[in-house]
């Protein structure tokens, strides 16, 4: 049976986290639960595909296996700059277009990019959580298109997810099948 002292405490955690996150606007929440979905499947597609098909590419200017997942942790620390957050120098990206396939081509040590690949998605996932209605609302400009911080953020999650079926074709043509997709028994 539960004591009062364990019903006040359990009691005053759910006030505190729900004052917490009360101004959180709601795209914020379901942006973030995107990011977890996404960051999720693509992590399992690289730890299904073993490390000597990460320089397989389906054509001669098609991204490598290592590439997309490299160029989805890209994306990530977009999405930080261009949203006004900062990306941590030890992580090595730099927010500069002309170097994004230095980054996309800079390794295909499987584990290395696994790591990469979750640590942009969780630097990514802290800075959308501090995002307020009035940040949602400012205006960038992205490759000579002015938007909202809000449609910005909206395109990336596609853009996240176009790059999940890339994965998922990409480990399909290798002979992998994703492991969600797996049939039990």
């Amino acid at each position: 049976m539960l004591s009062i002292k364990k019903i006040l405490f359990v009691c005053s955690i759910f006030v505190f986290t729900t004052v917490i996150f009360a101004d959180q606007p709601v795209i914020v929440q379901e942006f973030g639960g995107q990011l977890a979905f996404v960051q999720g499947r693509i992590t399992q597609l690289a730890d299904a595909m073993p490390e000597s098909t990460y320089e397989w590419r389906p054509a001669e200017g098609i991204r490598s296996v290592s590439e997309v997942y490299l160029h989805a942790a890209a994306a990530n620390y977009i999405c930080v700059a261009i949203s006004g957050g900062t990306v941590p120098e030890e992580t090595g990206f730099v927010m500069d277009f002309s170097k994004l396939h230095d980054w996309d081509t800079q390794t295909t040590d499987k584990a290395e990019i696994i790591k990469k690949v979750n640590e942009s998605f969780d630097i990514l996932k802290a800075r959308i959580a501090e995002l307020t209605e009035k940040d949602l609302n400012k205006e960038v400009e992205v490759f000579g298109m002015k938007m909202s911080i809000r449609n910005f953020i909206i395109t990336m999650i596609a853009h996240a997810h176009e790059h999940m079926g890339q994965g998922i074709a990409y480990a399909r043509m290798n002979g992998i099948t994703p492991p969600w997709s797996k049939s039990e028994g």
